[in-house]
């Protein structure tokens, strides 16, 4: 097939949480989301494809000397660059076109001394409203373009152990039709009702602390994320403990986030140490799922530092941040690590090959423990968390954090001309509040999946861009 990328527009919608969401070394209360609208012509016909995300600071690049506002001015820079040598583009495939605009942008990376997680984020933005172009114009939904390998993914490239081979080899035979909500525990959170002060309870008729959300939303799993600071997450760690042991179903389950907060990995074995010898948490912690980058970037793939091979105390590890370049799950895989994460900032056929992977050296390994999860950066619709869904059921990834209902008021600060559309063409994943906005429906701690997989690629409406505020355009 013929590909070639003719114009792209980028717009900016300011958002607001509806509750501090502090995780790791930041805290949001707002945040720009964009959406990229590209025209591409596939095969000599135009077609429009669009993708969304949210720009996070402190996730992409951890710099603490950086403020929230350069952070975000740097991933506006990644995405205008990939949207600058994006155009004229030509492939033979979408993943052919990814790959180039991998390489061109990762020159300018390292030229730019930008780090790759943050400049891989443009180059996704761009993957991802391709591929939407190409199923809408072809008429498959994503689940087949994946099943089909149209998307052309060249799996032996990633990965030599899957050399000769398609995704159909690997990813389950149909998408899934639901995913469990692996609900977020930020590090503000409050955990019980009691714990919630007068001036900060927020007037939305939403669940606010951890205990109310278990119980309107069925949740029954969840994702604790730690400070690095001992005392501390142990005292937060045995009421959030307490909470979940006592309102969430006995088969709950969770993960733990470190958000990067340990420079080696003796100091992280110490923590586990502790929370191994807490008699409250004991029991608890039978039902983690596994650890998720508790590493600092700059040591979590250095084998001169740490070696998980050689600390069988530890239980599963996966990297998230460390996931910045299409080599470095070989990289983690070789120093013990149990997999990695997927989330479509950082790319969809690199999240794609990547589970093939895990899942190729799970049928190898049957005694192993080769895993992939399911991760959010707040993620709220109507285009990017329906687009990241659609990834993750054709993965098959059952618990995927979801945070962005709970941090974000439904569809609030989008423009009103898309509510109606949205919840009439997702109903199955959206709900009409009192106020007549839509908001996400957790029925029995899953999120519903079926229109999603049943749209083009996970958005089934047309969105349309008036009234937004453009940022550039090529």
């Amino acid at each position: 097939m013929s590909f070639r990328i003719c114009s792209l527009r980028l717009f900016e919608i300011p958002l607001r949480t509806r509750m501090p969401f502090r995780y790791g070394i930041a805290i949001l209360t707002e945040c720009p989301h964009v959406v990229l609208v590209a025209q591409i012509e596939i095969e000599g016909q135009m077609a429009t494809g669009i993708a969304a995300d949210h720009l996070l600071p402190k996730w992409f690049d951890k710099n603490p000397a950086k403020t929230l506002a350069q952070e975000v001015m740097e991933m506006k820079a990644s995405i205008q660059h990939a949207m600058s040598q994006s155009v004229g583009l030509r492939a033979s495939s979408v993943y052919r076109l990814w790959r180039d605009l991998y390489t061109g942008q990762m020159a300018w990376a390292v030229e730019a001394a930008q780090p790759s997680l943050l400049a891989h984020f443009g180059v996704t933005l761009v993957e991802r409203a391709v591929t939407d172009a190409f199923a809408r114009a072809s008429g498959a939904r994503f689940a087949a373009l994946v099943r089909t390998n149209a998307l052309g993914i060249e799996l032996g490239a990633h990965h030599p152990r899957l050399a000769g081979s398609e995704p159909a080899n690997w990813l389950p035979h149909l998408p899934l039709s639901s995913v469990i909500v692996r609900h977020t525990v930020g590090l503000s959170d409050p955990i019980t009702e009691a714990k919630i002060m007068p001036e900060d309870r927020v007037d939305d008729n939403l669940p606010q602390s951890l205990e109310a959300c278990i119980r309107a939303y069925g949740l029954r799993h969840f994702k604790i994320k730690i400070q690095g600071k001992a005392e501390i997450d142990l005292e937060r760690l045995r009421a959030v403990a307490a909470t979940v042991g006592k309102a969430a179903p006995a088969n709950f389950a969770f993960s733990l986030d470190g958000n990067e907060q340990y420079k080696n990995l003796d100091d992280f074995a110490a923590f586990w140490s502790a929370i191994r010898a807490d008699s409250s948490l004991r029991q608890v912690f039978n039902h983690l799922l596994f650890i998720e980058q508790p590493l600092h970037r700059s040591v979590a793939l250095n084998p001169a530092v740490d070696d998980l091979r050689k600390r069988a105390d530890l239980p599963p590890m996966i990297i998230d941040e460390s996931d910045a370049e299409i080599d470095s799950l070989h990289q983690a895989l070789a120093l013990g690590y149990a997999g990695t994460s997927h989330k479509n900032c950082k790319g969809i056929c690199k999240g794609i090959a990547n589970r093939c992977l895990v899942l190729a050296l799970a049928s190898d390994h049957p005694d192993g423990r080769f895993l992939m999860s399911g991760e959010d950066l707040s993620n709220t619709g109507p285009v990017a968390l329906l687009q990241d869904l659609a990834v993750q059921a054709v993965l098959g990834n059952a618990s995927v954090e979801r945070n962005g209902h709970h941090y974000f008021c439904g569809l609030k600060m989008f423009p009103r001309a898309w509510w109606e559309p949205l919840a009439r063409a997702h109903s199955d994943l959206y709900i009409m509040t009192n106020e007549g906005r839509p908001r996400v429906k957790v029925n029995d701690g899953r999120m519903a999946v079926g229109t999603v997989n049943n749209a083009p690629f996970g958005c089934n409406f047309e969105l349309r861009t008036a009234g937004l505020t453009e940022v550039c355009s090529v």
